[in-house]
């Protein structure tokens, strides 16, 4: 089975478990899983392939995005929350498909924003919303990619717990 056949079956299999649930996170067993996706910046066109999305909530800035994601959660190896200047980001650690396919995006995108697009769960309610959307400023080549998120402390552990679960969840092998 190639790479994207396993990356297929290990998200389905994840959005299975999640539409059990109804939303976009889900508890199992106490468990909770977060879904996070990767847009690029695109002039809107008039079609569905683009759209228009609020980042930053106290202020929106809206900028158009393409609607489907390059990278998405089946690419991730790690998340982790890391200390930055007196605050918090999160850096996101890809596998070595989203290693390849990050350095090539981010050459051929440079200078356009990367839309960030979190579904998570914060005290029992479900989150879903834009976190950010930094410039693409150099070519992502170790597979690393660090954001301050538009979330709190506490909602962003949130996210990288539930992020960290889902990604265990996908990288078990799937049996019929």
């Amino acid at each position: 089975m190639n790479r994207l056949q396993q990356s297929f079956n290990s998200i389905l299999c994840l959005f299975s478990l999640l539409a059990c649930a109804g939303c976009g996170t889900t508890q199992k067993k106490d468990v909770q899983y977060s879904l996070i996706q990767f847009h690029l910046e695109a002039r809107l066109d008039g079609t569905e392939r683009t759209t228009r999305v609020p980042i930053f909530r106290a202020n929106p800035v809206y900028i158009g995005i393409q609607t489907s994601p390059f990278i998405d959660i089946g690419y991730l190896q790690k998340v982790t929350l890391v200390e930055k200047l007196g605050s918090y980001a999160v850096e996101v650690q890809f596998d070595e498909t989203g290693i390849r396919r990050m350095e090539s995006f981010t050459t051929t995108h440079r200078g356009k924003r990367l839309a960030i697009f979190a579904n998570f769960m914060f005290e029992d309610t479900e989150q879903a919303r834009w976190l950010g959307a930094p410039v693409i400023q150099q070519t992502i080549k170790d597979g690393i990619l660090t954001f301050t998120p538009d979330a709190s402390r506490a909602e962003t552990e949130s996210l990288i717990k539930g992020l960290n679960n889902a990604i265990e969840e996908i990288k078990k092998p799937y049996v019929f």
